[in-house]
């Protein structure tokens, strides 16, 4: 079976302000959201940066030993080629955090996202509103963003966050 390629920004080991403790996000090509004031432009490309195979992600992930971020650009753009990824993340024994311009009730819309949603811990959902920008919030940019606990909204059948 050919293993899934990602295309992949930047990974960066030891970060500390996408997701609780040290963590390694790794940044996905691509995100038709287009927030105005993103933080991170440079990611909405879906051409930019370098393939990579899962194997060679996992490679840089077990490396470091820290929980993993999924962010961007918008990994949900992605979702056939990061499900693997996902699943490989957690069956190691990481958590995993991700970033979505998409809200909750409209990923869960998004075809295949069942696979993955199980072995996500948390979600941080909607797109990023210049407006609604607040530093004081942690792990996320604007107030309309929530960190979802994705095991306890799944098994509710309801949102439920998390407070940071």
């Amino acid at each position: 079976m050919e293993e899934s390629i990602i295309r992949v920004i930047d990974i960066v080991p030891g970060t500390s302000v996408d997701g609780p403790g040290l963590r390694t996000s790794i940044y996905v090509a691509g995100c038709r959201h287009r927030c105005a004031g993103c933080h991170n432009p440079q990611t909405w490309d879906f051409s930019q940066g370098v393939e990579m195979t899962v194997s060679d992600i996992m490679e840089v992930i077990e490396e470091n030993g820290f929980n993993v971020t999924l962010t961007g650009g918008d990994p949900l753009y992605s979702l056939p080629a990061i499900t693997p990824l996902v699943i490989a993340v957690a069956k190691a024994g990481y958590t995993i955090w991700l970033y979505t311009g998409f809200t909750y009730s409209r990923l869960l819309e998004l075809p295949g996202i069942e696979k993955i949603l199980p072995y996500i811990e948390a979600i941080v959902d909607g797109p990023f509103e210049a407006d609604k920008r607040d530093a004081s919030l942690h792990f996320r940019g604007s107030s309309n963003q929530r960190i979802i606990d994705v095991k306890k909204s799944l098994a509710s059948g309801e949102v439920v966050t998390f407070e940071y």
